[in-house]
């Protein structure tokens, strides 16, 4: 591993131009009357969006407003079998000496700009609050990280490289947070790296395994029924983007990485599905999609994860043997894509911390981010379950 280097977000002039001619040349689809969001992603949204993409949103502005908010840098990482990757990371210390590392991790559609919100909020300084030290990386494929050159880089792989990252920023023990896929690496981090480097584990998107254990024969509640229907139905009528990226990721590849409407259509679609009536301005989403389309390795990347976790080898749902033994916490949000009872949700590990709130959804750092935190400062500070967990850290 290399000593880090300083990184500002500079999207050549020749990308910007390349994105503007692509979108002068967009071709819409038709649609038919009267289906809102049921086929998709709405054309006058996309149009509205496509349009204001290409004459009035300012890409320069919002580079400059990451570049100051974001202590970024890269490194070199080594990884088992792949080689060095140049990985791309956010880190932003505490003035408390005593402050907790964290390693937090985004998803997919989201990127390293998920912790933006949240990250003067963890690392301020406080008697009452227990502060951090964090650490966010833009997963290998995602955003200003390379991309992976070979086949075999899952959810295992993604779990090594912030790992390695911690360690080679000097922080041997620490603890990590994550949603959508970040809760599948954090669950694999705390099982991997668990009790001598990883410390304990926090999840918004809880997910219990149904499919290798008799979990579905746990006790559901009534008042836990309809959020349990909820996320059927989802999975019925909104999982087919998973489908494909999990089997042909380089077919759907060529759209995302061709037309900058399809790549906004993809996950615009998402943005607005998956959050709890978030009010998404124009800027916001162009910001999201903009970070996959100017992104290192390319959009096409980002997808290949969903393959590479379940394909040749399955890695989740992990083997329930292997359930991580560190401290468990958990937030849930009604309008996240998953919201399974409780019995289920226990059965992910040694759960020492919980909670379920009345608003938010899968975009949990980003849609609420003085809520996530407090669950955060709730666990670790003082009285919590996991105080000083980290030895010799306690936030204050």
């Amino acid at each position: 591993m290399t000593s880090e280097v300083p990184y500002k977000i500079n999207v050549s002039a020749e990308q910007l131009a390349l994105l503007k001619a692509k979108l002068e040349l967009a071709v819409m689809p038709d649609e038919l009357e009267d289906v809102g969001w049921d086929y998709g992603a709405p054309l006058d949204d996309i149009t509205r969006l496509t349009k204001h993409w290409k004459s009035d949103f300012d890409w320069r502005k919002h580079e400059t407003a990451f570049n100051n908010a974001l202590p970024q840098f890269t490194r070199d990482i080594e990884v088992e079998g792949h080689g060095k990757l140049n990985i791309h990371y956010v880190h932003q210390q505490s003035d408390v000496q005593g402050a907790i590392p964290l390693l937090f991790v985004h998803g997919w559609p989201g990127s390293v700009l998920e912790v933006l919100k949240v990250l003067p909020l963890l690392t301020k300084k406080s008697s009452a609050m227990p502060s951090f030290h964090v650490v966010a990386y833009s997963l290998p494929g995602f955003g200003f990280s390379e991309g992976a050159r070979k086949k075999g880089f899952g959810v295992q792989k993604m779990a090594e490289v912030g790992h390695k990252l911690m360690l080679a920023l000097g922080y041997d023990q620490y603890v990590v947070q994550g949603g959508d896929w970040g809760f599948w690496i954090t669950q694999r981090i705390a099982s991997d790296y668990g009790v001598k480097h990883c410390m304990a584990w926090h999840t918004n998107m809880p997910c219990p395994d149904f499919t290798r254990t008799k979990v579905t024969s746990l006790p559901v509640s009534e008042e836990e029924q309809p959020g349990l229907q909820r996320t059927l139905e989802i999975d019925r009528t909104g999982r087919a983007y998973g489908s494909i990226q999990e089997t042909k990721p380089q077919t759907i590849g060529y759209a995302l990485a061709d037309s900058p409407v399809g790549l906004l259509a993809w996950i615009y679609e998402k943005l607005v599905a998956w959050a709890d009536a978030y009010p998404w301005t124009d800027d916001e989403v162009l910001t999201w999609v903009s970070m996959y389309w100017f992104s290192r390795a390319g959009p096409a990347a980002s997808v290949r994860i969903y393959r590479e976790s379940v394909y040749p080898t399955r890695e989740i749902p992990p083997d329930p043997a292997h359930a991580p033994s560190i401290p468990m916490g958990m937030s849930s949000f009604p309008g996240d894509i998953y919201a399974y009872p409780k019995s289920w949700k226990h059965t992910l590990g040694n759960v020492v911390f919980e909670a379920e709130h009345k608003s938010g959804g899968h975009f949990a750092a980003y849609e609420r981010p003085q809520t996530l935190v407090g669950d955060l400062q709730a666990m670790f500070g003082k009285g919590g379950p996991a105080y000083a967990v980290v030895l010799g850290k306690d936030g204050y």
